[in-house]
């Protein structure tokens, strides 16, 4: 999962950009990086840390413009290295930067054909590059000339459509012309854009989430919608077309359980309401298997499941109070390499209330269960505290497959619920009880009972269904190979440190 923003000003952006990055750090925290342009000259800044710890003040000094797009990144394609942090960039044709949020499916097969056929050069092992060339391919054969106009765009991303496969939403940046946004047909990972008012004119951001947008003033207009382009000129004009043959609103639900801010929009739908319904039915099952009366207090495991754990709470007639302290200088821990670092990791990042614990029976409340490391720690974290009866509530329902389209959940054999019953998993985890969520109750949560615009969404963590029809048993045996700890491991002992400064560096 990563986070994507493009900006087209009249003044500076670099502060902007720095700032929309800081809102969506929760969406990567491996690596960070800004791209503007300056009477077309290209500056860069990209290296891994966290936004703050990447940009000092001279960096931001040293780039200038008013455009640019950024990009915050954990890796699920590719390693950590700083090499692959974005935004990449290509010098043909007319010296094209893109940023990247999702997975390619079919990124070795087009990486074979960018090399035999397209005549282009693949340095690194992430998808987004491939991303890049394939849309730089496709534009260089619509403009036989030095000009190019909207047109020529619309029509290399209708390219880009029937070339790739997979979840993605991208910006790119061409020099004195613009900044391009588009989504892949199925809409799977987000992407919303909005304006303001500048000093010299109307200004137009795009990014992965609305919030990002909230923070800088920028109006909401919508998300970019499945299969769309949308172009921002430098000149202040606004170009949108659909550039798919066929596309539907199909937005990955594991955004709207665990990724997104609760204070985003994505796809119309108000996370925070989905998690507040999510919370509701939740606690109609709850009732179902345990009853009330087992219950003594609901407390939450910070911070993603705070707002289900409070709505089930109201629903149920049962105190909610928070029990963990949370560590906020800690990242996420299922997607932190290695078991090691997030066994540890998660001792670091929560520390329990003993007083909302002793002699009490305590529900606690999650968006998910994922390797089931975590859920198992805590869970004695809350004995230890004193807990007479702890049990445990999902506000999603079991993971038992890999995620394909940008989230890095772990190998298949990595997950806790593949290959064994909610009971086998309850009693790994050391719960006296657990509740997952109904599949039909989520997607009716974050739908809204069919009130939204969104034709389905993808549930492939949860039902194995692909909605981009092209994932194999193969494909995902592949995968394992790829994903599991080992592999990561070996993958990160053998790439190079890397570090990348600016451009025009002084």
């Amino acid at each position: 999962m990563c986070g994507v923003v493009g900006i087209v000003g009249t003044s500076p952006v670099n502060q902007a950009l720095y700032d929309a990055l800081l809102v969506l750090q929760h969406r990567g925290q491996d690596a960070a990086g800004i791209m503007t342009c300056d009477q077309g000259r290209l500056h860069l800044r990209k290296a891994n840390g966290l936004a703050r710890d990447v940009f000092d003040n001279q960096h931001m000094i040293s780039l200038p413009g008013s455009m640019g797009i950024a990009h915050v990144r954990y890796p699920t394609a590719g390693c950590s290295s700083s090499a692959e942090a974005q935004p990449f960039y290509v010098n043909s044709p007319y010296g094209i930067s893109l940023a990247h949020n999702g997975n390619l499916t079919n990124a070795e097969d087009l990486k074979k054909d960018l090399f035999r056929e397209d005549r282009r050069h693949i340095n690194t092992d992430s998808d987004s590059e491939i991303l890049l060339n394939v849309f730089a391919h496709e534009l260089h054969a619509e403009t036989s000339h030095l000009s190019f106009d909207e047109n020529d765009i619309f029509r290399a991303v209708s390219g880009v459509h029937m070339r790739c496969r997979g979840g993605y939403a991208a910006v790119a940046m061409i020099p004195g012309y613009g900044v391009i946004a588009f989504r892949d047909p199925n809409g799977i990972r987000p992407l919303v854009f909005g304006v303001r008012d500048g000093d010299n004119g109307p200004e137009m951001m795009v990014a992965s989430e609305s919030v990002a947008l909230d923070t800088l003033d920028f109006e909401r207009v919508r998300d970019v919608e499945p299969g769309e382009a949308v172009i921002f000129t430098r000149d202040g004009k606004l170009h949108t077309r659909q550039c798919a043959d066929e596309w539907q609103r199909c937005p990955c639900i594991f955004e709207f359980v665990y990724f997104a801010r609760p204070d985003s929009i994505i796809d119309d739908i108000f996370v925070h309401k989905a998690r507040l319904r999510m919370g509701k039915r939740l606690a109609k099952k709850t009732e179902r298997v345990l009853g009330r009366d087992k219950i003594d207090v609901v407390i939450p495991i910070p911070d993603t499941s705070r707002t289900s754990a409070m709505s089930l709470a109201h629903e149920l007639n049962v105190r909610f109070t928070e029990g963990f302290i949370k560590n906020r200088y800690i990242g996420r821990t299922f997607i932190m390499p290695g078991q090691t670092a997030r066994k540890k990791s998660v001792r670091q990042k929560l520390n329990p209330i003993d007083v909302e614990f002793k002699g009490k029976s305590v529900l606690l409340v999650d968006d998910s269960i994922v390797r089931g490391t975590t859920s198992r720690q805590i869970v004695q974290m809350a004995r230890d505290a004193g807990a007479r009866k702890v049990y445990f509530a999902s506000a999603a329902p079991p993971v038992r497959y890999p995620n394909v389209y940008g989230i890095d959940m772990p190998a298949a054999s990595e997950l806790i619920a593949h290959g064994r019953s909610e009971d086998e998993v309850c009693e790994w985890i050391g719960a006296d009880g657990l509740i997952y969520q109904d599949l039909d109750d989520l997607i009716d949560a974050v739908g809204k009972k069919g009130k939204t615009q969104v034709q389905r969404f993808d549930t492939s963590v949860f039902s194995g269904e692909y909605v981009t029809g092209d994932i194999t048993p193969d494909y995902l045996r592949r995968l394992e190979a790829d994903r599991n700890d080992e592999a990561k491991t070996q993958r990160e002992e053998s790439t190079t440190p890397t570090v990348i400064g600016l451009y025009n560096d002084r």
